[in-house]
């Protein structure tokens, strides 16, 4: 693809995005936002950006990216109630903290099982139901963004790497698709993943250094 045809097709996407889908974006990049500042208003927010693109998705007749929205939507709500959790004393019981060696193998399998799953998924899917579909490149994106959304739900540094490279596999997928402004939110999302990545990795040293002093 030339760049005057990337320059016509960004500039008819924008065009031709519907009100819907721009909902969608901002309430996802508001989203983005609480995220990187550890505010619960993440939660609420997000569900109404995976709720609007599950609809979208489906509409489109692409079915990974339905999957993930639906996931994105039901790991909202597991969030919501575990980041609002408190003990006895008022304090959160799910703080942010980064990763044992454990516990990134167990992220690298999650990743792996959904990938394989989702990729073959999606695979028998292309054959009999749409061509949009792109197996390899939907599959990576969508495995990672479950791991991502998991790893936030409990707070971890590392959800934000995850977040990073399905970024990364986002942006030319949606544009590919035509959801150009969704490829640009993506795009954003990219930017802010490496400020919620500092801001979290952060917010972990402090909090372990905290018992010390």
């Amino acid at each position: 693809m030339s760049i005057p045809e990337i320059y016509q097709r960004f500039v008819f996407g924008i065009v031709h995005t519907t009100w819907l889908e721009y909902l969608a974006v901002f309430t996802g990049i508001a989203s983005v936002w609480f995220s990187r500042i550890e505010n619960i208003w993440v939660y609420p927010v997000g569900l109404v950006s995976t709720i609007i693109y599950t609809w979208l998705s489906l509409q489109a007749h692409l079915p990974g990216e339905a999957s993930v929205n639906v996931y994105y939507t039901v790991m909202s709500i597991y969030g919501w109630i575990l980041w609002a959790k408190r003990d006895a004393a008022h304090h959160h019981i799910v703080v942010i903290q980064h990763a044992t060696r454990k516990e990134w193998l167990q992220h690298f399998l999650f990743f792996g099982a959904f990938y394989i799953a989702i990729f073959s998924a999606l695979t028998w899917l292309r054959t009999i139901f749409s061509q949009e579909i792109i197996p390899w490149a939907d599959a990576f994106a969508s495995a990672t963004a479950y791991t991502g959304m998991w790893l936030m739900a409990k707070k971890k540094v590392e959800s934000w790497y995850w977040w990073i490279a399905t970024n990364i596999a986002s942006i030319p997928l949606y544009f590919i698709k035509g959801y150009v402004s969704t490829s640009v939110f993506y795009f954003i999302l990219l930017m802010m993943a490496g400020f919620g990545w500092a801001e979290w990795n952060k917010r972990a040293k402090l909090a372990k250094q905290m018992p010390a002093s």
